[in-house]
């Protein structure tokens, strides 16, 4: 895998439809084993709820898949929850959507949308990353330079990951695989030659996503 989306953090949400409270709990996990302690800590939370439905996906390939509807009617809970993670391709999460029922029945197609519509709601109010393989450049300059530096990678697909302050500033850069020798070039020439530009690592990174319109 070179690069794959997750939620940019743990966190829950909560919707009201026709009374009943929707609460729906999302966690970044990475095996089957970790999920499982997730949806049971929430059942212990809230015990007294009507119900606790769940799903989750987990792996580079998403090998294990999983729903249960909890007490809801088959296939209108776990699944819709599990079906909003795969159109979304959110990998290594576990959702759990917690229902206190309001009095007023939804039905199997109100409640297919309602719990699909929890988690789609959680997933943007809590964000989603990217995790990629990207190339560490160090940008070694003197402190006058560092402004420029900065100011011209912002608004780039260049990413700043720190600034390291000994004698001379240098700046940790992270640029995609395949683009180390247009990024030093680039750099190199924006500065003057007044740059020393050394490559380091490649490894896994979560950088900011946005979904095409």
């Amino acid at each position: 895998m070179e690069r794959y989306l997750m939620v940019a953090q743990d966190g829950e949400h909560e919707i009201i439809v026709d009374k009943s409270r929707f609460i729906c709990h999302v966690k970044r996990v990475y095996n089957d084993q970790d999920a499982m302690e997730f949806i049971k800590e929430i059942k212990k939370i809230h015990w007294n709820a009507t119900h606790n439905c769940s799903a989750y996906q987990v792996g580079d390939f998403n090998e294990i898949q999983k729903a249960n509807d909890d007490g809801e009617p088959s296939g209108t809970a776990g699944v819709p929850m599990l079906e909003v993670l795969r159109k979304q391709g959110i990998k290594n999460c576990v959702v759990v959507v917690t229902r206190y029922f309001g009095g007023i029945k939804l039905g199997a197609g109100g409640l297919i949308r309602t719990y699909g519509k929890a988690v789609s709601e959680a997933i943007k109010e809590l964000g989603v990353i990217e995790r990629k393989t990207m190339k560490t450049m160090f940008v070694n300059a003197d402190y006058n330079l560092l402004g420029t530096i900065q100011s011209r990678l912002e608004g780039t697909d260049y990413l700043i990951s720190q600034v390291h302050y000994t004698d001379k500033v240098s700046v940790e850069v992270l640029i995609d695989v395949e683009s180390e020798e247009t990024f030093t070039s680039w750099i190199i020439d924006m500065t003057n030659g007044k740059v020393n530009v050394v490559p380091g690592e490649t490894s896994f990174k979560e950088v900011p996503y946005h979904r095409e319109a």
